[in-house]
């Protein structure tokens, strides 16, 4: 046995207590995903508040934020299963929220940036907004043309990832430059996925209808 097959199994079981504790508080699951969009909104108050004296210390406790939301985020769906009350609304509310969570988080770097006049950064910023709402976008209005587009790297728990790492080392200014170019790349992606895919469907010749027998 490894040991990241060891942590993966310690992580698991403490994942497993914790959804086995707020199964039984019959708590709804979007209740859930909701405190998880919550507490980004904090980890982007904390990004808009920092400044030279405090930055260090407000992006690493934003990273600590982060991470808390993310345990939200893995828990909600599984508390679901586990009570009975999976629903499609709740598949859909869980990816809105996500979307609302994403963009809380970089808003407070605009802040941020704003607030210290690096206009360069704010205009980064502005860019990985783009690539992170048109990353989720594209993958919806393909699947809604072919069957699945899930190509490409730079999804949302990749970027979450890059964010807290940024945050909890203080290196968020390459961290944005990858999300940038690599969220943008896979939207390209997706973009000559769904054309070749839709390219081959109007090319495939229709399946002919069977004659009837009259017998």
């Amino acid at each position: 046995m490894t040991w990241t097959s060891t942590v993966g199994r310690v992580c698991g079981a403490i994942l497993h207590r914790i959804v086995h504790g707020l199964a039984l508080t019959h708590i709804s699951p979007n209740v859930l995903t909701f405190i998880g969009l919550l507490i980004n909104i904090a980890a982007a108050v904390l990004f808009g508040f920092a400044n030279g004296a405090n930055q260090q210390r407000l992006f690493l406790y934003a990273g600590l934020a982060i991470i808390g939301a993310g345990i939200f985020d893995m828990v909600d769906g599984r508390v679901a299963r586990a009570t009975g009350q999976v629903t499609t609304f709740g598949a859909f509310f869980d990816s809105v929220i996500d979307r609302y969570s994403d963009l809380a988080l970089f808003f407070g770097l605009l802040v941020y940036y704003a607030r210290a006049n690096r206009f360069f950064y704010v205009v980064l910023v502005a860019v990985v907004m783009t690539g992170s709402v048109m990353v989720s976008y594209a993958r919806a209005r393909a699947e809604s043309l072919i069957v699945r587009c899930k190509v490409g790297f730079m999804e949302r728990p990749e970027r979450v990832v890059l964010v807290i790492l940024g945050a909890l080392f203080n290196r968020m200014a390459p961290v944005l430059w990858v999300i940038a170019v690599l969220s943008n790349v896979t939207v390209v992606h997706r973009i000559l996925f769904t054309w070749q895919q839709t390219k081959a469907a109007a090319a495939a010749p229709e399946p002919r209808a069977k004659e009837q027998s009259f017998a």
